[in-house]
């Protein structure tokens, strides 16, 4: 799947618009992109990511990423409330860019759980900035 990151907040405002009034139903496209009440469309996305917890660094992966918030998957439990700091690679491909481009973020753990012997965070996105290339 092709995302350019450039249109998402348009893309949000797109999808919001075409509910259904009568049901309040989100009418999505094909692209697998949903949404559930919140105020961001979600990109099930898999991006490597580095996440810096209590002085430590564990490796997970993406889940979904929206323009608010990320869910993340690593072996390393979290607790809501806390503030994490974690860096995505997106790929230029995806992006629509001749590099990748790695992201530093910071935000709060909303929600955890359980996946087997993987822990899933939620996490707003609440500052980011671009890594020098």
């Amino acid at each position: 799947m092709s995302v350019n990151f450039a249109k998402l907040k348009s893309m949000e405002h797109t999808s919001i618009a075409q509910q259904d009034s009568a049901t309040a139903t989100p009418v999505l496209c094909a692209s697998a992109v949903r949404q559930e009440g919140r105020s961001a469309v979600r990109f099930p996305l898999a991006l490597p990511a580095i996440v810096l917890n209590e002085g430590k660094q564990y490796a997970g992966i993406t889940k979904n990423i929206s323009a608010n918030g990320v869910l993340l998957e690593f072996d390393h439990e979290t607790r809501e409330g806390e503030i994490i700091k974690f860096s995505l690679r997106m790929s230029g491909q995806i992006l629509g860019i001749e590099h990748d481009v790695l992201v530093h973020c910071t935000g709060r753990v909303v929600r955890c759980s359980l996946s087997g012997d993987q822990h899933l965070t939620a996490a707003t996105i609440d500052e980011y900035r671009f890594a020098a290339q």
